[in-house]
């Protein structure tokens, strides 16, 4: 099973390593793409995009690794997630990943849903206690919905599954990396896709089909 992993944090938000340790660090764990998604509002997202997006420029060109400059709206007002992600689109982000309401923390109401129903965004992140509309919404606009790695939001995982596939909704595989040890491995990815309620089959198509087509998405809004 091959590593595809497109929410991550570094330095720029509350991870640990910069931008390039990581790249560096997912290059030597075997990845094929990284994606950085650090979390950010109206006021970051802009600067982010921009540091991020030299450094994973510099890496794609001299290592083999599709490595993506991309954005984590956090926390922001659900009915701003709509221009918040044109914005950031236009920003330069490959991708816009929007902080779903996790089982952990307080993210109000709704968010959900507007991350699911909005074209400019591409993952709705650890969404928790997924319902059917946003389910059915997020396979509409083409938004991926996220089986997390990352302990406490993974709490949702079995129900964001189920009721993800019913729907028809695409799921992907991510870390949410903080720190190097929560990089994923090729065990570890079908361990949590299986841990979901997952077949081998459909873990596959998660882990391959689905993370190819995200990535194949965001590198044409790179130009490659």
């Amino acid at each position: 099973m091959s590593v595809y992993d497109f929410h991550t944090h570094t330095t720029l938000s509350d991870g640990v390593l910069t931008p390039m340790e990581l790249i560096r660090r997912a290059v030597v764990n075997g990845y094929v793409a990284l994606g950085i998604a650090d979390h950010s509002g109206p006021g970051t997202a802009e600067r982010i995009i921009r540091e991020l997006s030299l450094d994973c420029a510099v890496a794609r060109r001299y290592w083999d690794l599709g490595a993506l400059p991309g954005i984590e709206l956090t926390h922001v007002p659900a009915a701003s997630v709509g221009e918040l992600a044109r914005a950031a689109k236009a920003a330069g982000a490959a991708f816009v990943v929007v902080h779903g309401e996790s089982p952990v923390e307080p993210v109000e109401p709704g968010t959900n849903l507007a991350a699911a129903s909005c074209p400019d965004v591409d993952l709705l992140a650890h969404p928790g206690l997924l319902n059917e509309e946003t389910a059915v919404a997020a396979a509409a606009s083409g938004v991926f919905i996220e089986i997390t790695a990352k302990s406490g939001h993974c709490l949702g995982n079995g129900r964001v599954a189920r009721i993800a596939l019913a729907a028809g909704a695409k799921l992907l595989l991510s870390s949410d990396c903080h720190e190097p040890g929560q990089l994923l491995t090729p065990d570890f990815s079908r361990t949590v896709l299986l841990a979901a309620g997952l077949t081998e089959q459909q873990a596959a198509e998660v882990a391959e089909t689905n993370s190819k087509e995200f990535l194949t998405r965001c590198m044409a809004r790179l130009g490659q």
